[in-house]
């Protein structure tokens, strides 16, 4: 296959100074992500009702699940990593902050394009067709839900310079600040009502697990018995956490719950990725070696190449297939959510997924191959166009499309996406080599 033949040869170029440990641990904590949203789909048919439950909330058990799933943590710790490397790069080659910047802001916004704008235009054709409206806003709520955290990680990437000062100056003491705020915020919301004030701790969280991105980066993670100690003693602080704290026991959300773990992220949240991060930590030398091998290496570049394409899509893929099958044949629906049969079926089911969810790859990852940027917007029109792209990004993560009595307050959504993205240089034109803009 070309693509298998491709994956080889780029293997043999492979730098022995690449740290492929990176790139298996970003494969592996999206497919988990993956994974775990086709896993806790529930779509269910009875008496003529089409219903699309939550198997957490039918099935409380589940929660200790969501404890293997809930690997956003490691995504960031590994961002951290390659942000810490590109920037220096970026130093050494003289480039500015906004240069270093729109690249990334390329990579992340614009495969989301394509997946927000045929989720508007279908939910404007289901409205017409006659569809119910909250079939249409549920689908697309799952379908656009993965983005959130896309919206987040560029708002830590905006920090970069900062977050890399106050590394260089302080090293692993640059820490102790975020996660001092994070303890405040957090006792904030339950002592004080601090309902609003403790969402400040999408940053404060992720910002502390992207500042051990940059310990790891230097070495300061190296060992394996601290790592294992690390690990050990997170675990135990987080089951402390949920069992005598005000903590629920998932970590992820759950409906009806009326405190979550991540709206907005809390403590635990920060002692799972701690715990992660040993765990990985431990592993690397033994990762180290699996990683050498030629083919074993071809798979995970196979992977990080449609990455992004296969966490953006695989809930549209999802929701394409449950779609499909509730208009034709819902009765292949009709095993009660959470029973032992239903579960039985769960790899058939993932397998669906699987093979629905790779016509989205042949059709959007190219959108993940940005081209090597050279030209940049001003850095304060980026920062207002993240502003902008975030908060569309966040609402429509939030609500979806398919309100018809809301219909304005979604297309200004959009539109702000769009603008946003404008202003963040996303739509300008490559010129050549001799008008790249450097200090």
């Amino acid at each position: 296959m070309k693509i298998w033949k491709k994956a080889l040869h780029l293997a043999d170029q492979t730098p022995d100074s690449r740290n492929r440990y990176v790139d298996l641990l970003r494969a592996l904590s999206i497919l988990a992500v993956v994974i775990g949203h086709w896993v806790i789909a529930a779509p269910y048919y009875s008496e003529r009702t089409i219903t699309l439950p939550h198997v957490l909330d039918l099935s409380p058990w589940t929660h200790w699940l969501t404890w293997l799933f809930q690997v956003m943590p490691i995504f960031f710790f590994v961002g951290g990593y390659s942000n810490f490397t590109a920037w220096e790069a970026a130093q050494r080659r003289g480039e500015v902050f906004s240069l270093w910047l729109s690249a990334r802001l390329k990579r992340l916004l614009i495969p989301v394009l394509p997946l927000v704008l045929i989720w508007a235009f279908f939910s404007i054709l289901g409205l017409y067709a006659g569809l119910p409206q909250s079939y249409i806003q549920v689908a697309s709520r799952i379908a656009i839900v993965p983005t959130w955290f896309l919206a987040v990680y560029i708002m830590v990437a905006l920090f970069m310079p900062i977050m890399y000062g106050t590394w260089q100056r302080y090293k692993l003491l640059s820490i102790a600040p975020l996660l001092f705020m994070a303890v405040v915020l957090d006792l904030g919301f339950f002592v004080y009502d601090w309902k609003t004030i403790a969402w400040l701790n999408y940053l404060t969280i992720w910002l502390s697990v992207h500042q051990l991105g940059f310990a790891w980066r230097e070495g300061y993670l190296d060992k394996v018995s601290t790592m294992a100690m690390l690990a050990v003693g997170s675990i135990v602080l987080l089951y402390l956490c949920v069992s005598f704290g005000p903590y629920p026991l998932a970590l992820v959300g759950v409906p009806g719950e009326e405190v979550s773990n991540t709206l907005p992220p809390k403590l635990p949240l920060l002692l799972l990725g701690l715990f992660q991060i040993g765990v990985c930590m431990s592993l690397a030398p033994l990762a180290k070696n699996w990683l050498a091998n030629r083919s074993v290496w071809a798979i995970v570049i196979i992977i990080n190449s449609m990455i992004m394409t296969i966490f953006l899509w695989h809930s549209t893929a999802m929701m394409v297939v449950i779609g499909s099958f509730f208009l034709t044949y819902p009765e292949v629906y009709e095993y009660v959510p959470g029973t032992g049969l239903w579960w039985f079926l769960r790899p058939f089911w993932l397998s669906v997924y699987v093979l629905a969810t790779i016509p989205f790859i042949a059709l959007f990852s190219r959108f993940e191959r940005a081209s090597k940027v050279k030209r940049h917007a001003p850095l304060i029109l980026q920062i207002h166009g993240c502003l902008l792209s975030c908060g569309a990004i966040g609402y429509l993560a939030k609500n979806g499309f398919g309100n018809a009595s809301r219909w304005t307050v979604d297309a200004t959504a959009l539109g702000l996406l769009i603008v946003g993205m404008a202003l963040c240089g996303i739509f300008l034109r490559e010129a050549s080599d001799k008008s790249i803009n450097r200090e």
